[in-house]
């Protein structure tokens, strides 16, 4: 799963989320089967243990849904680029907040001893991330396996199918409740799309969830030659030719020659970023 650009340059809120999922998930999660860290209908109406509200929103209950959801969660950090992170914070607390009021209005509502506890993670912003996976993620590759038509999204969906149904309809209630909260936010229920954090918040995610520069190597001094050499690799990038495939797979998706080249340079060559880049440009002119 290519999600563009390496690491979580410019997705201060989608590191922070993961760190908070692993950070919780290492010391209550993997014991979660026995402390029901999830959402029940006793703890949520009858004890309201208010406490399991946090851990439902971050802490996995097992290792492979830690590594399926954070995997899903790094992917999706694309949004954030592609909107800002002063609004995909919005999108953050939106999609989890609409979520997990779903989530207990089932609760209430079904009373089925079979769904208690819920799943814990943050199943809600994961699943709600589909809808714009679904609607503004365009397909670049097809292929065929055994007979099957496949694309690059493909194994994106492969991967949430695996997490919505790795603890049955415990984990299928958050799952939809996700993507009913993502459908929600894409209708611009209250105008929500148009809200955008301060800029402060999401300079509080970035100091928060690393308390060090993500650039390893900023802090040493630098000569004369590290810099002629720098901004030769850095020119010698932005003059290399993308490959003529990753053109053609942009222009046939609308776009004209010279802006798929430029955003093709500007993500390293990532079809997918280049797209998002070029459909974003285009909704901001419309």
């Amino acid at each position: 799963m290519n999600g563009g650009l390496p690491g979580f340059h410019n997705a201060p809120a989608s590191r922070a989320v993961v760190v908070a999922a692993a950070l919780f998930s290492v010391p209550f999660g993997f014991r979660g089967r026995f402390l029901d860290l999830g959402l029940s209908y006793q703890n949520v109406y009858e004890r309201l243990s208010i406490w399991r509200l946090i851990t439902s929103l971050f802490a996995f209950s097992s290792t492979p849904e830690l590594i399926f959801g954070a995997a899903l969660l790094y992917y999706f950090r694309v949004f954030e680029r592609q909107i800002g992170s002063n609004k995909y914070a919005v999108f953050i607390v939106f999609s989890t907040m609409v979520s997990v009021l779903l989530q207990i209005l089932a609760l209430g509502y079904l009373k089925d001893p079979s769904i208690n506890p819920l799943t814990s993670g943050p199943y809600g912003l994961i699943f709600a991330s589909y809808v714009p996976f679904f609607f503004d993620i365009p397909v670049s590759m097809r292929f065929r396996i055994f007979g099957l038509s496949l694309s690059d999204k493909s194994f994106v969906y492969l991967a949430g199918l695996q997490l919505l149904c790795s603890s049955g309809r415990c984990s299928v209630v958050p799952g939809v409740s996700g993507i009913l909260a993502g459908l929600l936010y894409r209708l611009n229920t209250f105008g929500i799309r148009r809200l955008k954090f301060p800029e402060f918040v999401t300079s509080l995610f970035s100091r928060v969830s690393w308390p060090y520069s993500s650039n390893p190597y900023q802090g040493l001094p630098t000569t004369e030659n590290d810099a002629n050499i720098s901004s030769h690799q850095d020119a010698h990038a932005a003059t290399q030719d993308p490959t003529e495939s990753s053109i053609a797979a942009l222009v046939s998706m609308g776009f004209d020659r010279s802006s798929a080249v430029q955003a093709l340079v500007m993500t390293n060559y990532d079809v997918n970023l280049a797209s998002n880049i070029l459909l974003e440009a285009q909704a901001l002119q419309q």
